[in-house]
């Protein structure tokens, strides 16, 4: 295991750090300051955090702590079949990869959402 923390911000975690919750500005405040606390915004993700809280996506892709993941291909023929895009991009960039080689946790403030779902998840509700 990495000592490393990765953490994607699902649409729901993004809206809430637009509304000012705590547990999601400690997360970006980490990201920005900690060394080995990296936070990640996948773009369908930011797309419906924008459409519920116009705003949303110009202030987060603008923190420097935080990283946009692009659409790609191997993305998008992960999200073809799935019915809503914020959270299929959510989960498929929790997976392993090189750069994250035990995946990354899923901070929402909906973890019912994701009950089922092979995701480990970060509750921002306080």
């Amino acid at each position: 295991m990495s000592d490393a923390l990765h953490i994607i911000l699902d649409d729901t975690a993004m809206t809430a750090a637009g509304q000012g919750n705590v547990l999601a500005s400690r997360l970006i405040h980490r990201a920005h300051a900690e060394p080995g606390w990296y936070l990640y915004a996948p773009a369908c993700a930011l797309v419906e955090a924008d459409r519920a809280r116009p705003g949303t996506a110009e202030h987060l892709a603008a923190l420097p702590g935080i990283t946009v993941l692009d659409l790609d291909l191997p993305a998008v023929l992960a999200l073809a079949g799935c019915d809503t895009w914020a959270a299929a991009h959510s989960q498929y960039a929790a997976r392993p990869t090189p750069d994250r080689p035990d995946g990354a946790i899923v901070a929402t403030t909906s973890p019912k959402r994701w009950h089922g779902e092979p995701v480990r998840v970060l509750d921002l509700n306080a």
